[in-house]
């Protein structure tokens, strides 16, 4: 039950995220940099889907430049593949 309680506050939380990116209160660049502990699960791919004006095909571009699988979990991230994804943000 505990993992159960622990597993739907994680959901919460990340939804209020992705809503807080969707309405722009929070930068995207800023979860990259010092990710939160219950997005470090969070798939990369779905992060970048909440960001405004993203959609498949811009957020599969911006993995695909920065050589990111789309699978890979943002606590995954290599510091190389995070500076990366950050600076392409920054363009």
């Amino acid at each position: 039950m505990e993992a159960l309680k622990r597993a739907n506050d994680i959901r919460v939380r990340r939804a209020q995220l992705k809503k807080d990116l969707k309405l722009g209160g929070i930068s995207i660049d800023a979860i990259l940099r010092d990710p939160p502990d219950y997005v470090s699960t969070a798939k990369v791919f779905d992060i970048l889907m909440a960001v405004p004006k993203f959609g498949r095909v811009k957020a599969t571009r911006y993995l695909n430049q920065a050589r990111i699988s789309q699978s890979k979990t943002v606590g995954g991230l290599s510091e190389r593949q995070r500076t990366e994804l950050i600076g392409l943000f920054s363009r």
